[in-house]
């Protein structure tokens, strides 16, 4: 098992891996994935997306991208997103895994904190995030959603 950050070669697992985040990632064709990747995720220093990966196959994953900042004194934020691991590898430590990777990358781009968002739903979920650290109670995140899929 590998944990590392993830490429364009690894972009055909990786869509077949969000299929199973909420069950709204059907049909989302390998090009216009890799359109995306060329044109807005690769050379960008602050888009990261990290993987568990075994035999080719990217078994647990999380997205983040660094946000610049103007306020405490110039920190950034990194804000995770699109945290799943295979139904088949649950329970194994390797959500655990790629998020502390994308922790490390916060903090290498000198971040002042980590936000993520999840399904109000996913309580199992929000278990594991607050045993890796994450505070439910300090803020109160807000959605408007423009596109419904």
């Amino acid at each position: 098992m590998e944990i590392r950050e993830l490429n364009e070669g690894d972009l055909e697992s990786l869509i077949k891996l969000y299929e199973q985040l909420d069950g709204k990632n059907s049909g989302f064709a390998l090009d216009d994935a890799r359109d995306i990747w060329k044109k807005e995720i690769e050379g960008n220093a602050g888009i990261k997306y990290f993987g568990a990966v075994e035999n080719g196959k990217v078994v647990s994953t999380c997205f983040c991208a660094i946000i610049p900042n103007l306020t405490r004194l110039g920190g950034a934020i990194c804000f995770v997103e699109n945290v799943v691991t295979d139904k088949d590898f649950r329970k194994q430590g390797l959500g655990k895994k790629v998020m502390n990777k994308a922790i490390e990358f916060a903090r290498e781009k000198n971040c002042y904190k980590v936000i993520l968002e999840s399904g109000a739903w996913r309580t199992e979920a929000h278990e594991f995030y607050r045993n890796l650290g994450f505070d439910d109670t300090a803020k109160k995140s807000f959605l408007m959603k423009l596109k419904e899929y």
